[in-house]
């Protein structure tokens, strides 16, 4: 549950990126770029999952492990966002990308998506950051 936490609205990845630019600096343009991707990825989130309005898996039996910041399920802003810092982070892919799944799966695990949510958060935070200068 921890790790799903610094999920939230992207925040470990921001901190990561941050302290990229912050030590990198021949690098900095590139770590302020998935600062860029990782917010534009959120806010896209959130416009869709606004647009969308689909509810949380509810399970009478199984309560989820973890609470949220709403009932909105569809994207999920974590693999979006993750999926975001995993594209334009200039890090080892061998290493972002099974973290950015990691955080992806912890939501099933933790019972507050559908594996479609992450799909497409993944999908939708992987095109954002194709798409951010």
């Amino acid at each position: 549950m921890a790790f799903s936490r610094l999920g939230e609205h992207g925040l470990g990845w921001h901190v990561l990126a941050g302290a990229g630019a912050l030590v990198d600096r021949e690098r900095r343009p590139l770590y302020l770029r998935a600062v860029r991707a990782v917010g534009l990825g959120f806010l896209a989130n959130q416009a869709i999952k606004f647009t969308v309005r689909r509810r949380r898996p509810e399970l009478p039996d199984l309560p989820p492990l973890a609470g949220t910041m709403s009932r909105l399920s569809y994207p999920s802003a974590h693999a979006a966002t993750s999926f975001a810092a995993a594209r334009a982070l200039p890090l080892p892919k061998p290493l972002v990308y099974p973290l950015a799944a990691a955080m992806a799966l912890s939501r099933l695990y933790l019972g507050v998506h559908y594996p479609s949510d992450s799909l497409a958060g993944a999908a939708l935070g992987d095109a954002v950051a194709k798409l951010v200068p």
